[in-house]
């Protein structure tokens, strides 16, 4: 009796932990009915948690009690949408959300006082909350692949901001608030819809690398050859026919450049007017000569 009494409660045990909540498959295979903080790594700078590619429409609760996790990697999941409790994790140093379905950010992300890399690529946004401008320790952004066409004018605020990723967007012209990023030396706009560069953009005096490719721009500013730290100039699949007589200033520009990777100016693809056609094909030496002399005799 004793013996099938005890079958009879086991049996009804594994019924009852069968009716509870399931946790979703991914979420599951992760535990195992471990603690989360086990899902920690501990390196040598930061504590990080990677969850990348887990199928994920929202991010898991546990995690909103992990206070200590510095990296946090969500990317290539399908989030839709990031709670307010994301201001828990205010250690985090670097957030990957790239590659989701995220269409806006909660205005809870300025309270994430020592973030400085903030991946939000590859998602759905139409906009940027004003808040970020309060991560004022952020120094790399890419908003990449969203459909943002402005920015708050907060953003003047990220002064320590040093590399910005703004491609595929709509952007139809450059943002003022980005004139004002002094620590700039990385900015990306290609693929947009830019119709010019202003002349404000001279005051990005630390910029190394400056990527316009596949606009719509027709003329270079004079402007631009102020940038004399320009290591890589991208101006490839636009609409420029002719050239400032100062880009000789440059002289940081190694070469004429082919190699999307390369350092140098990336020309191709413009109905430059004759006989700049012919001159690139000289390379950046004749170029400059040719652009020094035209100058000259202006």
């Amino acid at each position: 009796m004793g013996t099938e009494h005890s079958k009879n409660e086991g049996r009804r045990s594994m019924v009852f932990l069968r009716k509870g909540p399931k946790l979703p498959a991914w979420e599951d295979a992760l535990l195992s009915g471990k603690e989360p903080k086990s899902l920690l790594k501990r390196g040598l700078r930061y504590v990080s948690l990677s969850l990348i590619m887990k199928g994920m429409t929202s991010a898991p609760d546990f995690l909103w009690g992990l206070p200590e996790v510095q990296k946090l990697n969500l990317s290539r999941n399908q989030l839709v949408v990031i709670p307010p409790s994301l201001a828990k994790l205010d250690r985090l140093v670097v957030l990957n959300l790239g590659g989701n379905c995220l269409k806006c950010l909660p205005k809870e992300i300025g309270l994430l006082r020592n973030l400085k890399v903030l991946f939000v690529n590859m998602n759905y946004l139409t906009e940027v909350p004003a808040e970020l401008s309060l991560c004022r320790k952020l120094e790399v952004l890419s908003l990449s692949h969203n459909c943002i066409s402005q920015l708050p004018l907060s953003f003047t605020d990220l002064t320590s901001l040093r590399k910005l990723n703004l491609s595929n967007n709509r952007f139809v012209q450059i943002p003022l608030c980005i004139f004002a990023l002094r620590s700039l030396d990385f900015l990306h706009l290609g693929s947009n819809r830019l119709e010019n560069i202003a002349e404000s953009v001279q005051y990005l005096v630390n910029l190394q690398i400056f990527i316009v490719e596949n606009n719509n721009i027709r003329t270079l500013p004079r402007s631009l050859c102020f940038i004399t730290g320009l290591e890589l100039l991208n101006v490839d699949y636009n609409a420029i026919q002719t050239l400032p007589d100062d880009l000789y200033l440059l002289r940081r520009l190694p070469r004429i450049a082919w190699n999307p990777m390369d350092k140098g100016l990336h020309i191709a693809h413009n109905p430059l007017s004759r006989p700049l056609p012919e001159v690139v094909e000289g390379g950046l030496d004749v170029l400059f000569n040719y652009l020094r002399e035209k100058k000259e005799h202006n």
